[in-house]
Formats: structure tokens, sequence, C-alpha cells
């Protein structure tokens, strides 16, 4: 059985990668879409929307609840895909610690 101060040396390890893994995913970048298209919301694996890209054909006041449907749309995909990414992130980076099942990190 390892020591204690192993233990504690391997838990201050495991969260300094954390740390860096969380910091990197603000580089990694999603792409939600809706309308097949129409409509592109890029955020990072952290959620931070980075920008927001709307076809011409939809700029028309007659369109603007439709629009707005789309961009929801968007966002919740740019959402989605965000998590996914930082979900695999995070267990790439634990994929080697035995970890009990079920046990999530960080803290």
């Amino acid at each position: 059985m390892k020591s204690l101060e192993d233990i504690m040396a391997m838990a201050q390890n495991v969260q300094a990668e954390l740390t860096k893994a969380q910091a990197s995913l603000d580089s990694v970048e999603v792409e939600g879409v809706s309308g097949g298209g129409l409509v592109k919301v890029t955020a990072s694996a952290k959620g931070r929307i980075i920008g927001i890209a709307i076809d011409d054909s939809l700029i028309n006041i007659a369109e603007k609840t439709m629009l707005e449907d789309l961009l929801v749309a968007a966002f919740n995909d740019a959402r989605v895909k965000a998590d996914a990414a930082s979900s695999e992130a995070m267990s790439k980076m634990t994929s080697g610690l035995p970890l009990p099942p079920g046990f999530k990190l960080p803290f």
C-alpha cells in the first residue's frame, strides 16, 4: 500500500494536470450549426463564444423570429459540442489514474 505522502504527492500532481487541462480547453474550438449551416456559432470548449456567422439570406425583418430561433439552436449545439470536447480532454487526462468507478474530477 502506498504511503500517505505518496498519495498526497499524486493528488497534487493530478491537481496540477487538471489546472493545465482546464486552461488548454479555452484554445479548443467547436462550431455549433443550425438551419442547415445558415447560422454558425464558434465557441471554446470552456463555452466562451468566439464568433457568430449568419448567412445573408436570413437578414430580413420578416424572418427575425426564425433567425432568433436558429441562433438559439446554434448556441445550444455549440454548448453540447463544447461539453463533449471538455469531457474528452478530461477523460484523456485522467485515464491513467486509479480512480474508483463513477469518481468525477475536478473535486
